[in-house]
């Protein structure tokens, strides 16, 4: 029969016709959707949560938002081919809002890890979850901004978790947990809070954090030494920049009085271009030499008023 007139019949859909923006999504959408589980936990008398994980090892290791199981007593992952098992806790950092879980029994498809240091504004990523119960949702967008910092709760208070990423890929209640990933389908985010209406937060996969999850998976906690301050990233004066041979130290904004950072004489305005030697570019870099406790000073290299300065700080242990 012929189609009616003014509407020409639709054209069949073949894999040549899709652009390559719908291509990259669709191929780390099939990669992705086969590791990423909905994860449903009860915590006692509250009512059941829910919230994604991501597999990270073939053996049932899960990689998850610390948010998302914190207090839980018991849960089930939940995974696109039918797949259910029940998980248990192995560790939880809620300073840095991470956490692993273990399904027991499972045979799993992990994902392969990037490193989140790489991203640039402006990156295609993809977000995997179950938001609002949906499993195997999939959004894209790109990187709208890094380093930016999130409130979370801690037991009866807040903490600061700094170096977020931020994105516009959609994210709902339930994506907490879920993969986000680049263009080639590694793992570089867990997402972790929608910021407002078009923006996501996720907590970067970099060297950082992959210490963190080494700590949680061998002692189930993360040790971590406290400095005081907060800080960002600055570009360095370029003579400054020149002489060091990089372009970025952490400025610090804030020094807490009576804080480790404040003992060893650092000030609002110093930039920390080094800690035990080695150069610091970012919080990140930071906060690498502040997991672990018991580590005992720590050398840091300032630069103050274009002069190089070298102060000892004692960081205390974080709980």
């Amino acid at each position: 029969m012929a189609a009616a007139r003014g509407f020409p019949e639709a054209a069949p859909m073949e894999e040549e016709a899709l652009d390559a923006y719908s291509a990259i999504v669709t191929r780390v959408a099939e990669r992705l959707l086969p590791s990423v589980a909905s994860l449903r936990v009860r915590s006692g008398w509250r009512p059941e949560g829910a919230g994604s994980a991501v597999a990270v090892t073939a053996e049932g290791l899960l990689l998850t938002s610390a948010h998302v199981v914190a207090g839980a007593s018991r849960g089930v992952a939940g995974f696109a081919d039918g797949g259910e098992y029940e998980v248990e806790r192995v560790g939880s950092d809620p300073l840095s809002d991470l956490a692993l879980v273990r399904a027991r029994g499972a045979r799993l498809v992990p994902v392969e890890m990037g490193d989140a240091d790489r991203l640039r504004v402006g990156q295609l990523v993809v977000a995997v979850g179950n938001p609002l119960g949906y499993v195997g949702s999939v959004t894209a967008g790109v990187v709208s901004g890094l380093g930016r910092s999130l409130v979370t709760q801690v037991g009866d208070g807040q903490r600061v978790v700094d170096d977020v990423i931020q994105t516009d890929a959609a994210l709902n209640p339930g994506n907490s947990g879920g993969a986000l990933a680049d263009a080639r389908a590694r793992l570089v985010g867990v997402n972790t809070a929608v910021a407002g209406v078009g923006l996501g937060l996720a907590i970067p996969l970099n060297r950082t954090t992959r210490r963190i999850l080494e700590a949680l998976n061998r002692e189930g906690r993360v040790r971590r030494g406290y400095l005081g301050i907060a800080g960002a990233s600055r570009p360095l004066p370029p003579a400054a920049a020149q002489r060091l041979g990089r372009q970025r130290a952490v400025g610090v904004m804030e020094v807490v009085p009576g804080s480790p950072a404040a003992g060893a004489g650092l000030r609002p305005g110093d930039l920390i271009v080094g800690v035990g030697g080695r150069p610091v570019a970012s919080v990140g870099d930071l906060q690498g030499h502040l997991i672990g406790a018991g580590q005992g000073p720590l050398e840091i290299e300032i630069l103050r008023e274009g002069r190089l300065l070298r102060h000892t700080a004692v960081p205390h242990e974080l709980r």
